[in-house]
């Protein structure tokens, strides 16, 4: 199969597996395509699917993770002692572990092509890692509280793991227990991440967006706790602080250049 019979597979089989849309029509064009197929692998639930599926599955993200080009962790150069700041897509980085900002269910975004991390990182990674979050939320019995993580696979990506952490949902200004959860975040990641002998890990901002942490606090909170942990552990592990927007590019570069 070539990429574009990969991708009609794919949309053919996802649709299948939903009755009220087998007669959805297909585009023609490749960018509505992978419209509808991200979209369908966003609503898709938590459930085994072939082995067939995932083999052209696979060879599809990687071929498309191939065409957008990565960026690896040793070509960065370091902004302050062993930490980084890299503008760009998190799903393109390869590096040991990527922190996913997740939310309390941990099994991704169900909303259609959302613009969110959580969603570009379940599509990415391809279908099994929804499966593989379901398992861990069904054996935990509970929602995941905030301030903690788990780890899984990355499969497609071109990282080794996913960090799944769930930051505090900010309402005006944060409060102490705001700080101290975010806080829980960094700390909880990087003793996973180092558990599990990750050597590098990219953090994302977590809970800025969506969930109203004030980016220049959440900065400052993610620096501090990372700074604090390698000095009290010795840790070597690289820490890849990874920023979308400018305005947070703008905000880590100045704060990682103070002493």
């Amino acid at each position: 199969m070539n990429q574009a019979e990969r991708r009609l597979y794919l949309i053919h089989t996802l649709l299948s597996e939903r009755p009220s849309c087998r007669r959805q029509e297909i585009p023609k064009d490749a960018a509505r395509q992978r419209v509808l197929l991200r979209g369908l692998m966003n609503v898709r639930p938590a459930k085994q699917i072939s082995p067939e599926f995932l083999s052209v599955q696979d060879e599809y993200l990687r071929q498309e993770l191939s065409e957008a080009g990565v960026t690896h962790v040793e070509d960065l150069q370091p902004v302050s002692g062993e930490l980084y700041l890299w503008q760009g897509d998190i799903t393109k980085l390869s590096c040991g572990a990527i922190v996913n900002a997740a939310n309390s269910g941990l099994t991704g975004c169900y909303v259609p092509n959302h613009a969110c991390i959580d969603n570009c990182i379940h599509t990415y990674a391809g279908v099994q890692l929804r499966l593989d979050c379901a398992e861990i939320m069904e054996k935990q019995g509970h929602e995941e509280p905030t301030g903690q993580a788990k780890l899984t696979r990355a499969y497609n990506l071109p990282c080794s793991f996913v960090l799944h952490t769930v930051g505090p949902i900010v309402t005006g200004e944060p409060t102490k227990e705001d700080e101290q959860l975010l806080t829980s975040c960094y700390r909880s990641c990087l003793s996973l991440a180092e558990e599990n002998g990750v050597k590098s890990i990219a953090f994302c901002c977590i809970s800025t967006g969506v969930f109203h942490f004030p980016n220049e606090r959440a900065a400052e909170i993610a620096i501090d706790t990372v700074r604090q942990y390698k000095s009290e552990t010795g840790s070597e592990m690289k820490v890849i602080f990874n920023v979308f927007k400018d305005l947070d590019k703008e905000i880590y570069e100045r704060l990682l250049q103070r002493a």
